[in-house]
């Protein structure tokens, strides 16, 4: 009878890519809870709907901050009990929670920006300009703690995407600041807040959308898996490749099971061994569990249902 061989890598090592940004997300953390709170006091002493409506958002970050701070504590636990592949979901949920979130902060303050331009209230333009600006160096700084990471890992990329659009949402509060100053157009504070808002649900959408398909175990937008697929199916000893599933571990890392036919017999563990390297190093696969078949149906197999007592 024919034996279907599996072969998982035990070889591979983890990616370090979120247990790196610890401090940048607690730093992050720290610069725009000071600056909440100073939005919100010169946002209600300016009356000054943009500062409030961006303070509403930096609280959403501050909160998107902590917890993918806490995902990437809880990603570095190793495998335990019934979490096998140890808590590194965390950090995918993370991602989900920050962007639905940021959703909902942006809705109310979208609707409260509608409300004031139908009835715009007075606001104080140069407070509007010096705390947004101060808000360009704070957000603009966080953004650069990321940058370094924002390629490799979801939650360090939506950090990356949230400071840096804030930065340039900040200078467009500084803009309109200025320009209610010189024309007195009170409806353009409003207006303002109502484009950042348009501005952060953009920014949001393909974050939500990718961190929800990761949570559905759809393959990593970066891994082509019809790529994966021809790269087994053209080694030499393989006749086919079929029941190929990738999906995410975590925001880092990626798993993958496949099965590959080889009429020829089992290729021995030092080609799985390659194979499991080449999807690691190729294709930042870390995972790799493959099960070996040389394509004959054989003897009845003992445990099939008619032999098991």
């Amino acid at each position: 009878m024919p034996h279907d061989h599996h072969h998982h890598d035990h070889g591979h090592h983890r990616h370090h890519h979120a247990t790196d940004f610890g401090r940048a997300f607690l730093a992050g953390i720290a610069l725009n809870t000071i600056f909440v709170v100073a939005e919100i006091f010169w946002g209600l002493k300016a009356n000054s709907l943009a500062l409030l409506a961006d303070a509403g958002h930096n609280i959403s970050d501050v909160l998107g901050l902590a917890l993918a701070w806490l995902a990437t504590i809880m990603s570095r636990r190793q495998p335990f009990g019934r979490f096998t592949y140890g808590m590194g979901g965390s950090s995918i949920m993370a991602a989900t929670a920050n962007a639905v979130i940021l959703l909902l902060a942006v809705g109310a303050i979208g609707w409260e920006s509608l409300l004031r331009l139908t009835n715009p209230a007075p606001a104080v333009a140069g407070i509007m300009m010096s705390v947004a600006a101060f808000g360009v160096v704070i957000n603009g700084a966080t953004a650069l703690l990321f940058m370094s990471g924002r390629k490799e890992n979801l939650n360090v990329q939506g950090a990356f995407l949230h400071m840096a659009g804030d930065a340039a949402i900040a200078l467009g509060v500084v803009i309109s600041g200025a320009v209610i100053l010189k024309t007195g157009w009170l409806w353009l504070d409003p207006l303002a807040s109502l484009v950042i808002s348009i501005l952060i649900v953009m920014g949001t959408a393909g974050l939500l959308k990718e961190s929800f398909s990761m949570s559905m175990q759809a393959v990593p937008r970066s891994i082509d898996a019809a790529a994966v697929k021809n790269f087994l199916r053209r080694l030499p000893y393989v006749k086919e490749v079929h029941d190929l599933h990738i999906w995410a571990l975590s925001t880092t890392e990626t798993a993958c099971t496949v099965h590959l036919v080889t009429p020829g017999g089992h290729p021995g563990d030092d080609c799985l061994k390659e194979i499991a390297y080449h999807l690691e190093h190729d294709f930042r696969i870390s995972h790799t569990t493959i099960q070996i078949e040389i394509g004959a149906s054989g003897k009845e197999c003992p445990l099939s249902p008619d032999h098991v007592v």
